[in-house]
């Protein structure tokens, strides 16, 4: 269960982009992203909340997923991205969407997180 999991907390981004309180507007342009990447959306749900308004949105991917969360009071998004390599390496993907994210959200500052994820040093073996 090899994977990668990406994520990027974002500041300095335009709260008037449509994407920040829109959850239309975040569905078009995340699952452009993933398709962009080559990555396969199988689901999806996006929710926008009371004003300020910031929207929360959910991709399923069939690699694993890609979530993102805006705050444009505070000209921010947290994006996260998730995929596993089990049929096959899907970490140049992974990176490719998130850094579509990043510049299509125009972000001033973006710090970035890698974690490699189930990768055993080596098995677990359980007394019977």
């Amino acid at each position: 269960m090899d994977g990668l999991h990406l994520t990027a907390d974002l500041r300095g981004c335009d709260p008037g982009l449509a994407a920040m309180t829109d959850a239309a507007a975040l569905r078009a342009m995340c699952v452009g992203a993933v398709e962009a990447a080559g990555l396969g959306a199988v689901g999806e749900l996006f929710h926008v909340f009371p004003p300020p308004g910031g929207v929360t949105g959910v991709v399923l991917l069939a690699e694993s997923h890609l979530a993102v969360h805006t705050w444009p009071e505070l000209g921010a998004v947290t994006l996260d991205v998730y995929v596993c390599n089990y049929g096959g390496n899907n970490s140049a993907r992974a990176q490719a969407l998130l850094e579509a994210l990043v510049v299509a959200f125009g972000a001033r500052e973006a710090h970035r997180q890698s974690l490699r994820r189930g990768a055993l040093a080596a098995p677990v073996v359980r007394a019977a």
